[in-house]
């Protein structure tokens, strides 16, 4: 490998360095605590009301919050598809990374200004950075087909994956000295922290992401339909991503298992903030702390995965991943003290960082050798879009109608056994097939 891929590739897993600032501070860690914090009304320490008012409508906080992002992953999945054709024909897909980058990153900043008193513009600001956050990772993943050989693609994967972690605990701990000891810096408001906070992981993003883009390719334009215009050569191109992988019975199968365990993958690490602050009663240096543990862990976490996937096959590891989260989900149900807490959020950053990054380069392998890379990998991010519009929908619908985020659970304990179910007939289908051992 030459220099100037090596350079390439450490470009792209910087821009995991920039926007995991956002996937940790706003949907994990700080916004979510910050949000109930704001959102509640308490009475001798004790909460007595939930609930807010969004536009006339009334919500429980937290299914609110649940809904929210679900509404913002499920614009992203309409709407990427067709902008992933269109950056395949047009060979821009970095013009389009960088105006969901741009859009995020001035989202975040944003959400400074959101207090108690101004719900609807915090919901709507922090859906607009899951917009961002969402729309520039499906070109940010079209990326590692042209980037890495196959043989390279776990390491490349995980290696991005990595450089994520390490650079959001980064800006997590500056944020977590000013959120846990404002009184050092003379800061008065309770609120000023946090939505300091929320300012410097915009910042941080923009200027990270721009500096991953200006190592990546532009790409090369694709020849036209000219029956066709350039909307519906989006459409066209889908359909023939489509008629591909219906004759493609393990990445079919392996694409059904991957909707059903993310359902569960993405709610959980989504949800567990609230779940912690609002049914364990945890405080936000205990939830910060929880997250920075499953960060570090799942670092080793996603090399692990990699190095035991050369030894057994993708698939084979995906499902015993899956297996070990039915085990957490279920601990989960039944957990009551910080200590189990923490102890089952170690257990989820070994196989959370495993998980992500083996999907992906697993997806990478089973896809056919071909030029429409972000078409293909439309497919795969609005799968997952899907499944996280799904999951967190029913987290929240399931919460609302029983009164409590317990019964959530059992729902994400059905998800990963299906999941679990429909890998296991996609590792059948491989051998059947005789695909190599790295996939099996």
């Amino acid at each position: 490998m030459n220099q100037s891929t090596k350079k390439v590739q450490r470009a792209w897993a910087m821009y995991d360095w920039a926007n995991s600032a956002y996937n940790l501070v706003i949907t994990s860690t700080i916004f979510p605590a910050y949000y109930v914090a704001v959102t509640s009304v308490k009475q001798d320490g004790i909460v007595v009301n939930d609930k807010v008012n969004f536009f006339g409508a009334t919500f429980s906080n937290t299914a609110l919050f649940d809904y929210a992002l679900a509404a913002a992953y499920l614009v992203i999945a309409i709407i990427s598809p067709i902008l992933s054709s269109i950056a395949d024909y047009r060979g821009n897909k970095k013009r389009f990374m960088q105006l969901f980058c741009y859009l995020g990153s001035a989202a975040c900043c944003g959400l400074y200004f959101f207090k108690g008193s101004t719900v609807e513009l915090g919901i709507i600001l922090f859906a607009i950075a899951a917009l961002g956050y969402c729309g520039s990772i499906v070109f940010y993943n079209a990326f590692l087909p042209e980037i890495a050989v196959e043989k390279e693609r776990d390491r490349v994967s995980a290696m991005g994956f990595a450089y994520g972690y390490i650079g959001s605990v980064l800006l997590q701990l500056v944020c977590f000295v000013f959120v846990l000891s404002p009184e050092t810096f003379g800061i008065q408001d309770d609120t000023f922290a946090p939505r300091l906070s929320f300012l410097l992981v915009g910042i941080w993003w923009l200027v990270f992401g721009i500096l991953s883009m200006r190592k990546l390719p532009d790409g090369t334009p694709m020849e036209e339909h000219s029956e066709v215009s350039v909307l519906t050569n989006g459409f066209h191109e889908l359909q023939k991503v489509w008629q591909q992988v219906k004759k493609l019975p393990v990445l079919k199968t392996y694409l059904g298992a991957f909707f059903m365990y993310s359902m569960g993958v993405q709610t959980v690490m989504l949800a567990a903030t609230i779940f912690g602050s609002k049914e364990l009663k945890l405080e936000t240096g205990q939830l910060i702390g929880t997250i920075l543990i499953i960060q570090l862990v799942a670092i080793a976490g996603a090399f692990l995965m990699s190095k035991l996937s050369e030894k057994i096959g993708n698939l084979k590891v995906l499902l015993i991943v899956v297996l070990i989260w039915i085990g957490v989900c279920i601990a989960a149900y039944y957990t009551t003290t910080a200590t189990q807490f923490y102890i089952i959020a170690t257990v989820v950053g070994l196989v959370m960082g495993g998980i992500q990054s083996l999907s992906r380069s697993t997806y990478s392998k089973l896809m056919p050798e071909t030029k429409d890379t972000t078409s293909f990998f439309s497919f795969f991010d609005v799968t997952e879009k899907l499944a996280i519009v799904a999951g967190m929908f029913s987290f929240g619908f399931i919460e609302e109608a029983t009164g409590s985020m317990r019964n959530s659970i059992l729902a994400l304990i059905t998800f990963f056994t299906l999941g679990a179910i429909i890998l296991f007939i996609a590792i059948r289908t491989a051998k059947k097939q005789h695909l190599q051992s790295t996939v099996i």
